[in-house]
Formats: structure tokens, sequence, C-alpha cells
């Protein structure tokens, strides 16, 4: 049995949800692994984003976004609103909003070094929600998916730009 790791590096825009078709990348990492059969698991290590299976759709917003990934904000935003004031989620409370004063990376998650930049209780939980990795059959050296299915890296935290990483691993023969 063999297991084949790569990163992908990706870019969040900030502002809206970002979502990036990975399918690509997922299939070029399938191919440099020289696994014939196996499975193909990705994975994001954010706590505010997400790896979802779904259909490739042609239409799109004024803003870019996929009818579906389109549906799929307007659907959450309905469980789980934007986090705009603190009056709407428990996250942040004192003690994290302490601890990250103290990360040596603080100046990067608080540039106004207010509370209220933490606010994206709502990225994570629709994180949870989607699910943070996907398992896909590999299958004569190719991704297992038909025509129509594409592989989307999401990152729902719209506080600001940021580069992300998925990591694909492949096991098998």
């Amino acid at each position: 049995m063999s297991v084949y790791k790569e990163q992908i590096k990706i870019q969040s825009h900030g502002g809206s949800p970002s979502y990036i078709n990975i399918t690509p990348q997922v299939k070029e990492a399938i191919g440099k692994s020289n696994i014939k059969e196996g499975i193909c698991v990705v994975i994001s290590p954010h706590t505010t984003c997400g790896v979802f299976f779904e259909e490739y759709v042609h239409d799109r917003t004024a803003d870019g976004d996929e009818f579906l990934q389109a549906d799929l904000n307007d659907a959450l935003g309905k469980i789980l609103p934007d986090h705009t004031d603190a009056s709407q989620y428990r996250y942040p409370g004192p003690e994290h909003f302490a601890a990250v004063r103290s990360w040596s990376s603080a100046a990067a998650y608080l540039p106004n070094d207010d509370i209220s930049d933490l606010y994206n209780g709502d990225a994570h939980l629709r994180a949870t929600i989607i699910g943070s990795s996907q398992t896909f059959e590999v299958a004569d050296g190719k991704l297992g998916v038909g025509v129509t299915g594409y592989v989307y890296f999401v990152d729902f935290d719209r506080t600001h730009p940021r580069e992300r990483k998925c990591k694909v691993v492949i096991i098998g023969e």
C-alpha cells in the first residue's frame, strides 16, 4: 500500500464566503501519486473552512458565486446569520480574546485590537455543518466521480483575505 500527500495553497478573498473549485488540483495530485486503486481524502485544517462535493453550476451571481453556492449561503444564513455584533453569538468570549491577543501573530487576527475583529462565530459553525473533509474513490488512477461532480474548498470567514491550505492524501495501490 502506498500513501501520497500534497498540500494545495488557496487564497480566500474575505468579505463573503470564498468558494474555490479545487477539482483540477485534486485530479493532478492523484495523477502524481501513481496510485491506481484506493481512496483520496481532501482535508481542510482550518476551523472556519470546509470541503464539500457538489455539481458544477455554470450560472453565477453578480458576485461570481455559482448558483448552488449562493443557495448554500442563503440556506446557512437562515440557520446561522452573519456574525455582526456581540449579541448574536457567545463566541468570542473575553478569555478567547485575551488568548488571541497573546499570540505572536495577534496583529493578523486583531488588526484593530478589538474583540469585534473576531466576529466569525458564524464561519466556525458553518464549517462544522459542512465538514472539514471528503473522501473519494480513486479508480483506474482517476478521481472516481461523475462528470458533474466537483470538489470545493470554502472559507466561510469573511473577516479578511487569507492564504489557506488544503491537504490531499491518497492511499492505495
